[in-house]
């Protein structure tokens, strides 16, 4: 049996808040990530047993996923890979964002270009 995937409006919301991200560092990943482009799974808990439904985007140059939870959380990571834009030592490697949706709080996670 396929999992349902979650309301439309939730996942947009996901995607938005994701794009938000990068755009609060005076960056832009265009559309990306589509709603309409991610793949579904479910996945249970090996601790509380819980089943919560992944949203997958793979394929493209970036890859991401959404955990929805039974409770209406939701805690979503998307690739970024691109120089931070004020410190040309770094690049943003995902943006992260957490929460209940519409309020949803995020942040960028930062990596070290190799020596």
């Amino acid at each position: 049996m396929a999992p349902v995937p979650p309301d439309p409006a939730q996942g947009e919301a996901v995607c938005a808040a994701l794009r938000g991200q990068v755009e609060k560092l005076g960056l832009s990943l265009g559309t990306e990530p589509v709603w309409a482009e991610a793949v579904f799974e479910e996945t249970t808990d090996p601790f509380s047993q819980e089943v919560s439904v992944l949203a997958i985007w793979r394929g493209k140059a970036r890859y991401g996923k959404a955990t929805f939870f039974p409770d209406g959380r939701v805690f979503a990571e998307y690739q970024v890979l691109l120089p931070h834009p004020e410190q040309p030592e770094r690049y943003i490697d995902t943006v992260q964002v957490w929460g209940r949706p519409p309020q949803l709080r995020g942040e960028a996670v930062l990596a070290d270009f190799a020596a």
